[in-house]
């Protein structure tokens, strides 16, 4: 027998109401229900039944409210009168949640689950309530054992029959009602139906969270995907963690799964890795494993089907066998559904979603997410050779023209052509030998992009090749490039130098009628003005070793006039060569602090290329030159050459520079406060640094300047996941940058309340200033967090927080205005456990406090509109301090249990009220200075004021505080004063007068 007291159980039952929702709730509500029931007291027992029946509902336990259900229900009918009419209407309103887990339930008889639904109908007939939840719970109970006339007679019936106070709420009406034109395979009126509620216009306790999963595949089949990943984004964050939603976070991993987005589908499973076990409600257990498994077979089909995924039963699992276990388990339940219901229904809808098609090849979601490894490839098994296939000369003929086409022209699709070629040539023995060391040629030149150590080898041979062949344009092209893989492997400059002569004199040497003679020497000495500029740096700082943006540690002037020179020699016959020229010359001017100069040269570096039919060499210098415009306060010219470098980067392959352009669009566009075309820029430019395995650089920018375009949009869920999911990256970005994150991060959590989390972030980012000289920045963000503790109801946190914004802010001796609301959130939090004397005093203390740091050393009224303002405020919340004491003294005098331990005389109650007045006339006469700004803060000193004269038996005296200011504000001009002004006035002198 329990030894728990009635007050222990009281006190459990009230902690249980409020806890999470989960198996740790449901065990403690069991050990409740049991003490109460062991007490005898048939009251406390009914209390504990219904908080267990509770319990279990937001949980993955639901179907086990069928038992207390019952008992209730027995209690009900031996004694209806014990229940108030608040526990009656608890527990009518539970048979609807009983009648679903019935439905979810196979061990339950059809003739029972039928039987059920018919108490149910005449129970409610009986109480006088309408029959609409009735026939809703017959609508879904006939779907699933397959009556679909059933199904659809309910339905009418349910949207025929009147609301009433045992309606469901009209959000989970509307979930429902979308539901059944969604498995009636209409998206758009599903989506119709759904529209208030993924709007935020009807909300419940599981609403929008439910539907906002729910309604991710039908915007997806209707190819509405930008709304799609906005609504996974926003409703992953409401299902994240609740036992009771996991079927919704299955169709969050089930959404992953069909856009691409694997790797996403496996955190959110790592973040539910508990609840991949036997649940108790298997119709839950079904839903959220069938999301599982859409994932892990994708990862199947897709060569991860040897990946860890998550345990199962305590046994690691991979994602192959994870999915074998889950199948068979899954599909077992189904049986069981379909053997109580006497169809395959359950069982043919569970395999049509688990053998899902993608819906979209990639949908990129803005969160970041570890890319996958490359798929596990099965050992080829040994085998007799088999022929190479003929290759079809003529085809391969017109390949290799497009792409030496290509190649000549520098056209970004060289090397996707040159790949086609090598994969068509195989070792087929019939290939001109031209075309071997093209093919050649193309992986020489990879190898030297990439540094490979083999590099000057490959060109070598390449040269080689194409000399024994007689094509000495093509060779001198390979002596150029042997020039620069030597520099790349840091050789030294004489042999640098050497090699650059060879490449010159090979170029020269070419025949007079030779067409691209003048271009191989053109591009020889162009790449000599670069090397040369790295060579002679090199020599200058012998140990310093030189990358990229050699050409900015050499002499400018000398390097610029060289630049100059080629431009002047060879802009009329070579503008792609002379537009590269004009663009390092633009980079010169740059480093040399002039960006005025850069501008047209970066211009006319684009005009080039583009006229040389080279679009895409023009990106560069237009994506730069659009940065240089907006740091000129020029952004409407920023705008146009940003979308310009956008446009002629169709053509682009390099998924770097397809981020960088983007990149730059997006963070012009938001600067202009074009935030939606902003945020889709800065969405693709993450998806293309990831590509280009720079998701920690790129990518985090990108997906920070994401975050600020959603906030900007008011979107601050989407925001917060991004910003979030990007985290650790931005932190790794310097100091200045991980504290604008971590306050960004907080005041979207703050927007979002969800003020523990943003408590959090403001602390995290007071640590990185701590040991700043200027205490300013911290003082803020520990103010920031403690008004975010004391949010969350943390007061000892929230005082500790204020006290140290306090200590900073009067270190900084420049933040009155701060230092006082400080003070005055301190006085709150002294009265916010318990109105007391002590409490009180403090409060009183501290509002003396902040109105001393306010006023004039004389003690007037400060100049500064600001600290008037302050000032009125601090005398307002003095009086309410007073007045919330005064309140607890009037309580106490209509209920003798309640109220402090020693009440105050009416003398001391009238002293207090009178101060009240005096102090809401101080802070009325001082906001009356500040003019119509403030008329709704005045409006508020004189009301209360007004009242309290009641409580002090002069109403007249109230009354006539506001006539006057009605009278008053009759004289303003029209429009200046706020339509409910002056109604609500002159209500309260009626009301005091009367």
């Amino acid at each position: 027998m329990s030894t728990m007291t009635r007050e222990e159980i009281e006190q459990g039952l009230q902690e249980n109401r409020f806890a999470p929702g989960g198996t740790a709730r449901n065990a403690h509500a069991e050990v409740l229900a049991a003490a109460a029931e062991a007490s005898g007291d048939s009251e406390l027992f009914r209390d504990a039944l219904d908080n267990l029946i509770n319990s279990y509902l937001y949980s993955s336990e639901s179907t086990k409210m069928l038992v207390p259900f019952a008992r209730l229900l027995q209690e009900y009918d031996k004694d209806p009168g014990a229940f108030s009419k608040g526990d009656a209407h608890s527990l009518f309103w539970q048979f609807k949640w009983v009648a679903t887990a019935i439905s979810e339930s196979p061990e339950i008889p059809l003739e029972s689950a039928t039987g059920w639904l018919d108490e149910m109908e005449r129970r409610y007939r009986i109480a006088g309530y309408s029959d609409r939840p009735v026939r809703e719970s017959e609508l879904w109970f006939a779907d699933v054992i397959g009556d679909d006339e059933r199904a659809e007679r309910a339905y009418a019936r349910w949207q025929a029959a009147d609301r009433d106070d045992m309606s469901d709420c009209h959000a989970c009406e509307l979930n429902g009602q979308g539901q059944y034109a969604m498995l009636r395979g209409d998206d758009a009126r599903a989506l119709e139906v759904w529209q208030p509620v993924l709007a935020g216009d009807k909300t419940c306790a599981e609403e929008p969270h439910r539907v906002l999963a729910t309604a991710l595949l039908p915007l997806l089949r209707l190819g509405r995907f930008e709304e799609a990943r906005a609504q996974h984004l926003r409703g992953y964050r409401m299902a994240r963690g609740k036992e009771s939603l996991l079927p919704s976070v299955g169709k969050h991993i089930e959404f992953c799964a069909l856009t691409g987005n694997e790797p996403r589908g496996l955190e959110i499973l790592a973040e539910h890795a508990a609840h991949v076990a036997p649940l108790a409600n298997l119709d839950d257990r079904l839903s959220f494993h069938g999301g599982v498994l859409v994932l892990l077979r994708r990862l199947k089909d897709l060569g991860h089907g040897h990946l860890p995924a998550v345990p199962y039963e305590g046994v690691p699992r991979t994602v192959a066998e994870l999915y074998e276990v889950l199948r068979e388990d899954a599909l077992g339940i189904a049986r069981r559904f379909d053997a109580r219901n006497g169809t395959t229904r359950v069982s043919e809808r569970f395999l049509a979603r688990i053998g899902g098609a993608p819906l979209v090849d990639v949908l990129p979601l803005g969160v970041r997410s570890p890319a996958l490894p490359q798929p596990e490839t099965a050992a080829a098994p040994v085998a007799a050779p088999v022929p190479a296939p003929a290759v079809d000369g003529a085809a391969l003929a017109e390949l290799v023209r497009r792409a030496r086409a290509a190649r000549d022209l520098g056209h970004p699709g060289s090397d996707g052509l040159w790949a086609e070629v090598a994969a068509r040539v195989g070792t087929a023995d019939a290939v001109d030998p031209l075309v071997r060391v093209d093919v050649a040629d193309h992986r020489a030149l990879a190898a030297a992009r990439a540094g490979a150590g083999d590099a000057a080898a490959l060109v070598t041979a390449v040269r080689d090749g194409y000399r024994a062949l007689g094509r000495e344009e093509r060779a001198a092209l390979s002596e150029l490039r042997l020039a620069s893989v030597a520099a790349q492997s840091g050789a030294a400059p004489g042999e640098i130098r050497e090699l650059l002569a060879v490449a010159l004199r090979a170029a020269e040497a070419l025949e007079a009628d030779e067409p691209l003679r003048g271009r191989r020497i053109a591009l020889a000495e162009l790449s000599a003005i670069r090397l040369e500029s790295y060579l002679r740096s090199l020599e200058a700082t012998d140990a310093h070793e030189h990358g990229h943006g050699h050409e900015h540690d050499r002499g400018h002037g000398e390097l610029a006039a060289e630049l100059t020179a080629f431009v002047a020699a060879y802009a009329q016959s070579l503008p792609d060569l002379v537009a590269e020229a004009e663009e390092m010359l633009g980079r010169i001017a740059l480093s040399e602090g002039d960006p005025e100069r850069a501008v047209p040269l970066l211009a006319a570096a684009a005009a080039r290329a583009v006229a040389a039919s080279r679009p895409w060499q023009a990106v560069d210098p237009l994506v730069l030159r659009a940065g240089v415009l907006m740091s000129l306060g020029r952004p409407e010219e920023a705008e146009q050459d940003a979308r310009s470098g956008l446009a002629h980067a169709g053509e682009l392959t390099d998924a770097e520079q397809q981020a960088v352009v983007r990149l730059t669009l997006a963070d012009i566009l938001l600067e202009r406060a074009d935030a939606a075309e902003a945020a889709e820029l800065a969405l693709t430019a993450a998806h293309w640094f990831d590509q280009a395995g720079l998701t920690a650089d790129g990518g985090a920018q990108a997906r920070l300047l994401l975050a600020r375009a959603y906030a900007h949009q008011h979107c601050n869920a989407d925001a917060a996941e991004v910003l979030r999911s990007t985290l650790p990256d931005l932190l790794e970005h310097g100091e200045q940058q991980a504290l604008a994150v971590r306050e960004f991060l907080g005041d979207l959590l703050r927007e979002l309340g969800e003020p523990r989390e943003a408590a959090e972030q403001y602390l995290l980012a007071a640590e990185l200033v701590k040991g700043w000289e200027d205490p300013r920045p911290q003082a803020g963000l520990a103010q920031s967090a403690a008004d975010q503790l004391s949010e969350a109801r943390l007061t000892p946190e929230a005082v500790a927080a204020y006290e140290r914004a306090l200590e900073l802010h009067r270190l900084s001796g420049d933040a009155p205005v701060a230092e006082v609301r400080v003070l005055r959130s301190l006085a709150w939090l002294a009265i916010r456990e318990e109105v007391s004397a002590p409490g009180v005093a403090r409060a009183r203390a501290l509002m003396a406090e902040a109105a001393g740091i306010l006023k004039t050393p004389q003690g007037d009224v400060p100049e500064s509109p600001e600290l008037r303002s302050e000032l009125a405020q601090t005398w307002h919340q003095l009086a309410q301090v007073l007045d919330r004491w005064v309140s607890v003294h009037v309580q106490e005098d209509d209920d003798e249990d309640s109220g402090p331990a020693e009440a105050l005389g009416d003398a001391e109650l009238t002293a207090l009220r009178l101060e009240e007045v005096l102090l809401w006339d101080r802070a009325a006469g001082v906001y009356t200075g500040l003019g119509g700004d403030h008329l709704a803060e005045r409006f508020q000193c004189l009301n209360n004021a007004a009242w309290t004269e009641r409580e002090l038996s002069r109403p007249e005296a109230g009354a006539a505080r506001l006539s006057a200011l009605i009278e008053e504000l009759r004289t303003w001009p029209e429009g200046t004063v706020p339509e409910w002004i002056l109604p609500r006035a002159e209500r309260t002198v009626a009301h005091l007068t009367d």
